[in-house]
């Protein structure tokens, strides 16, 4: 079984910066990981090998720095390795990403593609169902487990509230959710990343790069500063019935009220009531 994990390298998003004119992140000086669902990805892939045999070769797309994730790839025990950097591909957004990705992997005789359900940088979801489209492959996003049974997949899809089970015929793309597994520790390997450009593989060039791009970020705005809450209960109530109301949710809404802020705003509200109620002295 020939298996590929598509896999990125981002910046750590704790140290994100937006260039104001264009609007694309600042890569320059920020510190760059590999994307953690990827990283679940590789663990699914290996871990398959060594149940069922076969090869995983990790594949990805960007300047020749991004070769540091495949190297991390390689090191956790993947087969292989291979980097597209060109400038032909530079800028693509998802739809041209996902177009050259599934070019490249139509060169590799995959049976299964595995990709991170989404990327900390951008948080689409969208490159892996676009691999499938491009290689008309069923797929199947949201999976926090993937097994092969007697030639045939099957994965448990998370939709919060259920699960979904399935079975298919491969060959497949999955998109795994970060968390699904734990990533083995990596061990200093021989093998180094190979670096191809579009020349080798089959692709066409109007759907690469800027050009294979129809989509622009016009603007971003950031979020303001999250805010918290915490149940204000009647303090007169004994200890019992406060711990209570506030395990289970025992009182009406009616004499229940969240009272929303920052941090420090909060604070300094629960202990104005106290302080009201006599409970403390200021």
């Amino acid at each position: 079984m020939n298996i590929i994990v598509c896999i990125k390298q981002v910046p750590n998003t704790k140290e994100v910066r937006i260039n104001t004119e264009t609007n694309n992140i600042i890569r320059e000086g920020v510190p760059s990981i590999l994307n953690p669902a990827d990283a679940n990805a590789i663990e699914a892939a290996l871990s398959i090998r060594e149940k069922k045999g076969g090869t995983v070769c990790a594949v990805s797309m960007g300047p020749q720095q991004s070769a540091d994730v495949l190297q991390e790839a390689l090191d956790m025990g993947a087969d292989r390795g291979i980097l597209l950097s060109d400038r032909m591909v530079a800028g693509s957004d998802t739809l041209a990403t996902g177009y050259a990705l599934s070019a490249m992997i139509k060169t590799l005789n995959a049976d299964l593609v595995l990709c991170g359900a989404e990327a900390i940088d951008g948080c689409t979801g969208q490159v892996g169902p676009i691999i499938a489209e491009n290689l008309g492959w069923p797929q199947f996003t949201y999976v926090n487990s993937v097994e092969i049974t007697n030639g045939c997949l099957k994965i448990k899809r998370d939709m919060r509230d259920t699960f979904e089970l399935y079975e298919c015929k491969l060959p497949a793309v999955v998109c795994v959710l970060k968390g699904i597994n734990i990533p083995r520790k990596s061990k200093d390997s021989d093998k180094r990343p190979e670096i191809i450009s579009v020349k080798e593989i089959d692709a066409e060039e109007e759907y690469l790069g800027m050009k294979g791009s129809p989509t622009r970020v016009s603007k971003i705005v950031f979020s303001g500063k999250s805010m918290s809450s915490f149940v204000s209960v009647d303090g007169s109530l004994p200890v019992r019935s406060r711990i209570r109301i506030l395990m289970n949710g025992g009182m009406s809404p009616k004499k229940i009220s969240f009272v929303r802020g920052e941090a420090k705003e909060l604070a300094d509200r629960i202990l104005e009531d106290e302080v009201l109620r006599g409970q403390i002295v200021k």
